[in-house]
């Protein structure tokens, strides 16, 4: 029985937790949460206690913790869970600085515990398929991959000005599925970007339309095109083009019934959103988890992973603000 401690009572962490109670071999023990309610909540939905965030890292009856607090405040629980031996699963991203993830895994490796980088994309059913018929050879070597990311509507202001960026907020996933399906590491970064959607973004020193490529050393290409509007709803779509093919991973759709008229062919809506989106992936991702504590593999995404993604994300920023593209 592996027996988990959840920080973050938020959107993410409800998520987490509803999967982990759904598993057999897994306990939530505790929670923890700065607003009491939240934590309240949870808790009383999984039958768990409310804990203080350094008790639930130094408890002995903890084994592993769930990381969905506030990224600042990542740093110090994940040195001090690996200072205390726990197994964690860490929310993206790992921490806004590359030198600090550095440092982290120092801290982690040390302590010779499990990460997992909670890349929640690569779990995606669909996204997972393309990628396994990549490494399988169906559609040759891979030369040019094309990611689309796209929000049915910007997020408050004042997560904006928090958030680090749209590169390292909301693309850093796409960067991550890049080096998924491109199976080599991107050398250069240019990044374009522009305030479209609102004129607050801008002010706040964001963009909110933003477009990417990277180029691997061998010249495979990858291409990805964020927006926070869409008025069509959440737009969540890859293609990767081949020597020998294509593969391509459509939207996923509230149902798949098309209705025909002599106004031609309508289709359902998008998924809402990224909660309903990728509900599938979360419960996966946190299988793959808790997967290691019976087959002791070696959680992927892992904190290198976590890493590369953030280089990545910070070279797009230095790009778009030099106008110039970036190595790394």
């Amino acid at each position: 029985m592996t027996r988990i401690g959840i920080l973050g009572c938020g959107r993410i962490g409800q998520v987490h937790a509803r999967t982990l109670r759904g598993m057999d071999d897994v306990t939530i023990v505790a929670v923890s949460d700065f607003f009491a309610h939240a934590a309240e909540t949870l808790a009383a939905a999984c039958h768990a206690e409310v804990r203080s965030t350094n008790d639930i890292i130094t408890s002995d009856d903890i084994d592993a913790i769930v990381v969905g607090t506030p990224t600042d405040t990542h740093f110090d629980i994940i040195k001090a869970a690996a200072l205390a031996g726990k197994a964690i699963f860490c929310e993206k991203p790992v921490d806004m600085s590359a030198d600090n993830i550095r440092a982290l895994i120092t801290w982690v490796e040390q302590a010779g515990i499990a990460f997992f980088t909670a890349f929640n994309r690569r779990f995606d059913p669909n996204f997972a398929n393309v990628q396994r018929r990549i490494a399988a050879g169906e559609i040759g070597n891979v030369e040019i991959v094309t990611i689309l990311s796209r929000d049915p509507s910007p997020p408050p202001i004042d997560y904006i000005t928090s958030s680090g960026g749209i590169f390292r907020d909301m693309m850093i996933h796409d960067f991550d599925m890049a080096r998924f399906l491109l199976g080599e590491e991107p050398v250069t970064v240019y990044a374009v970007g522009s305030a479209l959607v609102d004129p607050k973004i801008g002010k706040a020193g964001d963009v909110d339309t933003a477009a990417v490529t990277l180029t691997t050393g061998s010249g495979k290409i990858c291409q990805i095109s964020n927006s926070r509007r869409a008025t069509y709803g959440y737009d969540q779509r890859i293609e990767v083009h081949g020597a020998d093919g294509m593969l391509r991973a459509a939207n996923v759709l509230e149902n798949t019934v098309d209705v025909a008229t002599g106004d031609g062919f309508r289709t359902a809506p998008t998924m809402n959103f990224f909660l309903e989106r990728y509900e599938t992936a979360y419960r996966n991702e946190m299988r793959a988890f808790v997967a290691h504590f019976s087959d002791r593999t070696i959680p992927i995404p892992n904190i290198q992973d976590g890493l590369h993604a953030q280089i990545l994300a910070d070279a797009a920023a230095q790009s778009l603000e030099s106008g110039l593209p970036v190595n790394v």
